[in-house]
């Protein structure tokens, strides 16, 4: 596929790929979105009431 190279290891094992960014850089970035997301999905949550609150003692929010 143009754009697209693997980079493998001294058995011929496929270990990386390299992107061409200015081809593909959207489809990594939505690559990249879901692997943060997937890599934080047991992280404890927060309310947006609580996110709020945490952000107008901060004085970055009014109201």
């Amino acid at each position: 596929m143009e754009g697209i190279q693997y980079v493998t290891n001294d058995t011929g094992q496929k270990v990386a790929v390299m992107i061409d960014l200015k081809k593909y850089g959207e489809v990594w970035e939505d690559f990249y979105d879901i692997l943060t997301a997937r890599s934080r999905a047991n992280e404890p949550r927060e309310t947006l009431e609580s996110v709020k609150e945490l952000l107008k003692k901060q004085g970055k929010l009014n109201g």
